[in-house]
Order: C-alpha cells, then sequence, then structure tokens
C-alpha cells in the first residue's frame, strides 16, 4: 500500500509560491507576475496557474485587485499555508514507520516460530541415536513440586536427571538456573541414564515427599 500524500501541481506551485513570500524573495505588497510569465516558469498551462493563485487568495496570501494584479498581503499567512503541509508529510511518515516496524516484528516473530520448531524437530530426530538426547516429562497439576524452584525440589539428587530445557506457554527456556520455579503444564526436557524418565515421572507425580 502506497501511503505517500499525493499532491495536485497546481497546490505544489501554491506552496512555492508561499515559500517565496515567507523568506523575503517575494515581499508584502509585491504584485506576482502574470499568468503566462509564471506559466512559463512553471512549465504548465496558465489555468495551472490560476488554480494555484485562486488557493493563495483564499488562504488570505495574496489578494486580487482590477488595474493592480495580484499582490502580496500576508506572510503569516503564507507560513501557516506552509506549516499545515510540513504536518501532513509528517504523519505520512509517522504512519510510512509504523507499517514497516509491523512489517519487521512480523518477519521476526515468523523467524523465532521457525527456529523453535527447528529446535523440536532436531531434538526428537536425535532420541533414536543420541543417549545425551533430553526425555521430555510435564509436571502434573496434582504435583507437590509445584511452585517450587529446581534448587528446592533437589531435582539432580532426587533423579541424577540434569534439567537442560523447559517448554512453558509455547516458549523455550534453555538451560533454566536453580531458581527456576516449577509451573503447572511445565514441561521438562531432562539428560540422564536410560531409566532417567521412568525416575523424573515418579519423582514429580508423588503424593508425599519421599525424597530425601
Amino acid at each position: 500500500m502506497d501511503h505517500k500524500l499525493q499532491i495536485p501541481v497546481y497546490e505544489k506551485i501554491a506552496i512555492d509560491l508561499a515559500h517565496r513570500i515567507f523568506e523575503g524573495s517575494l515581499k508584502i505588497g509585491d504584485k506576482i507576475y502574470g499568468r503566462s510569465v509564471l506559466a512559463g516558469e512553471y512549465h504548465v498551462s496558465p489555468e495551472t496557474i490560476r488554480r494555484a493563485m485562486k488557493i493563495l487568495e483564499d488562504v488570505g496570501i495574496v489578494q486580487s485587485t482590477k488595474g493592480s494584479g495580484t499582490l502580496v498581503v500576508s506572510k503569516e499567512q503564507a507560513y501557516f499555508y506552509i506549516n499545515r503541509f510540513i504536518h501532513l508529510e509528517s504523519v505520512r511518515d509517522l504512519e510510512r514507520n509504523v507499517y514497516t516496524l509491523l512489517n519487521k516484528r512480523e518477519e521476526l516473530d515468523q523467524q523465532m516460530v521457525d527456529s523453535m520448531k527447528k529446535i523440536l524437530e532436531y531434538s526428537h530426530r536425535l532420541k533414536s541415536t543420541n543417549p545425551l538426547t533430553p526425555v521430555e516429562v510435564e509436571i502434573p497439576g496434582q504435583s507437590i513440586y509445584l511452585r517450587k524452584s529446581i534448587s528446592e525440589s533437589k531435582f539432580w539428587q532426587n533423579t541424577g536427571g540434569t534439567i537442560v530445557a523447559v517448554k512453558r506457554d509455547g516458549k523455550l527456556i534453555i538451560s533454566p538456573g536453580p531458581y527456576t520455579l516449577f509451573l503447572q503444564g511445565d514441561i521438562l526436557l531432562v539428560v540422564g541414564d536410560e531409566h532417567i524418565g521412568e525416575r523424573v515421572f515418579d519423582f514429580l507425580n508423588q503424593e508425599s515427599n519421599s525424597y530425601t
């Protein structure tokens, strides 16, 4: 979608003349050149110049009088007229920046999802070939270790397993620290010997703390 501000040619000419008035190259009381002269300068038709001058007259920058032509009457109104277009361009620039940032965010989110899928896929592929491939054990809702940290539960001492990652709410926490809490629905990725899965399952599902 193109968010660029489209301004008609005659209005661009009006803006340019307003700039010249505000900057002082055209002063209060100066007479604006005839349509044919301006048409040649801007390489447009006299009708385009007429429409540009009509805009400047409508906003009080110039004044047309019989016998005197078109005179510059307000530098202040020229400023206000120019400033209106500066603000419009600024808003359009901000809109473009927002769309750009949203697109980048979508790309980053998708990259994260793709990376997560590759990690999990790679983990599953290694299960049959690598003795250190993690086993996955979900923490049950009735576990006595809910809201306790890895350190408090003495996980390694009680199971002989090492937690290498935790799946939580669709995210993967790599190398969780000793103060990481066990939450309902967490899936622990644990490495150990060939019986580690059974020991971790029994440990998390015990009804009372019989481990020391």
